[in-house]
């Protein structure tokens, strides 16, 4: 099954609020939103015609670089539904989603999320479904009829063929040289035209159009060149004004996280890090683009998810400059793992339910606030053992690398002991009842420390960990506390 789309507003997605505009090319409009479409604008109309049918609408002149930028941004949103996507010449776009039926519940609702899609990214689009990819595309193609938009979408062969044997020959490019030839012989539309003798109509135009004719009805193979997804993922999209406030910028900010997650489902990757750019004013005052960091406890590539989080983050973001344009970079990705499903699921929520909750707590009070436990491969207690942001994914030591016989309770800073009679003092007495455990470690950063480590217990029988520098009439330290 095939699902060619043709955009209509590819130069002015609706980012702030819609209102009529047209777009011009060589002097004739050549696209239209719909608000102008409703007061009358139409395909072809020129620029006097707008003028005086909609005097409040927008004239943009075509811009063939913005729109091969909107086909691209399209096309990799929608490669969270199928990686075989197409550029066609006319600047539409052609879908093969036969392998994807099952996995969206079924050609209504799968076309149905690709519109709801290409909606979230602002734009429209006009869209068919048939069996071969030439007969979608002339479906798509089609006049528009009040209430038979599904006349454009159909399953079989047969429905296939009965739909194109009503559209008009006009529709078929290859025709457009011969359209006289085929008015004066009553062939107006494609049944009649596959129904002239194959040898004559060959004769009579090219092969180029019977060619065309074939593969719309399947007796023809198609062969597609489809679209290879770059390695690194960097998407920018432009506001339509300053904005000023950061929760403003959530609507573009969310399509790029959809074009994220095409980008991601096609490469079957995850991310762990991401990063928005704040763009501002260029110019002689010009600064360098504000930059908001999102790193994830666990990988992800759920759209809702991401966008949840980049609200978070916006919502507690000032901006101090008004920021033109949006650019989104996937900093760290990882390999798509499948689901680990557990046979007795723990109570209370599930690993990824826990993450979720650790990253939605992180943007919300920032990372630096929420600490896990981390390990350095360091002999010295003050280097091995230190505190992380938890979506920084701290390391945790090896199995063979714990020492055993350390406390778990560690001093910020080693506390200086008295002396009383020639021993160690801490509330009473220490006595020492192992060690010394020698350490010697930091050289290689010209942080040396030399120490002898010892457990003394105090006569209420709490133990400690204290040390000594291994230098003459060196101090005694209090360094850990046992449980």
């Amino acid at each position: 099954m095939f699902i060619p789309l043709l955009p209509l507003e590819s130069l002015r997605p609706r980012w702030s609020e819609p209102g009529p505009y047209a777009v011009i090319d060589k002097g004739v409009v050549v696209a239209m939103s719909r608000e102008a479409a409703c007061e009358g604008v139409r395909l072809g109309m020129r620029n006097g015609g707008v003028a005086a049918i909609a005097p409040e609408a927008l004239i943009l002149e075509r811009e063939v670089e913005k729109e091969s930028a909107a086909l691209d941004a399209i096309a990799t949103a929608l490669m969270q539904f199928t990686p075989e996507i197409t550029h066609q010449a006319d600047h539409s776009l052609l879908l093969d989603v036969s392998a994807s039926l099952t996995l969206f519940d079924g050609p209504r609702a799968l076309c149905g999320r690709v519109m709801r899609s290409i909606e979230t990214l602002g734009f429209t689009a006009q869209l068919g479904a048939a069996p071969t990819a030439e007969g979608a595309w002339l479906l798509a193609r089609s006049p528009r009829m009040k209430g038979l938009a599904s006349r454009r979408r159909v399953l079989s062969m047969k429905s296939l063929h009965h739909r194109l044997n009503l559209l008009p020959c006009g529709l078929v490019p290859a025709a457009a040289p011969f359209h006289d030839w085929l008015t004066d012989i009553g062939a107006k539309r494609i049944g009649a035209l596959r129904k002239l003798p194959r040898a004559g109509l060959l004769r009579r135009t090219n092969k180029d159009l019977v060619a065309a004719l074939d593969r719309a009805y399947g007796e023809l193979p198609e062969m597609f060149e489809w679209i290879k997804p770059p390695l690194h993922f960097s998407a920018r999209v432009e506001t339509c004004d300053r904005i000023e406030n950061a929760d403003a910028l959530l609507h573009g900010a969310a399509r790029l996280i959809l074009q994220l997650v095409g980008w991601l489902t096609s490469l079957q990757q995850t991310v762990r890090v991401l990063t928005l750019y704040l763009e501002h004013e260029r110019g002689r005052a010009a600064v360098p683009p504000m930059e908001l960091e999102v790193a994830l406890a666990e990988p992800v590539w759920h759209e809702e998810h991401l966008i949840r989080l980049l609200k978070e983050r916006l919502a507690k973001t000032e901006l101090e400059r008004p920021v033109i344009a949006l650019r989104l970079e996937a900093v760290k990705i990882e390999p798509m793992l499948p689901p680990n499903e557990s046979l007795f699921p723990e109570p209370g929520g599930t690993p990824a339910d826990y993450a979720r909750a650790i990253e939605l707590v992180s943007a919300r009070i920032g990372a630096e606030n929420v600490l896990a436990p981390a390990y350095m491969d360091d002999y010295r207690p003050e280097v091995c053992n230190y505190w992380a942001p938890v979506t920084a994914k701290p390391g945790k030591a090896p199995q063979s690398q714990i020492l055993e016989g350390r406390p778990f309770w560690m001093l910020a800073k080693p506390l200086k002991l008295l002396l009383r009679d020639e021993r160690p003092f801490y509330m009473s007495a220490l006595k020492i009842l192992e060690g010394p455990e020698r350490l010697e470690a930091g050289w290689w950063n010209d942080d040396t420390a030399a120490r002898d480590y010892y457990v003394a217990q105090a006569a209420d029988n709490t133990c400690y960990w204290i040390y000594r520098e291994r230098v003459p009439d060196a101090p005694w330290y209090l360094h850990g506390m046992y449980a």
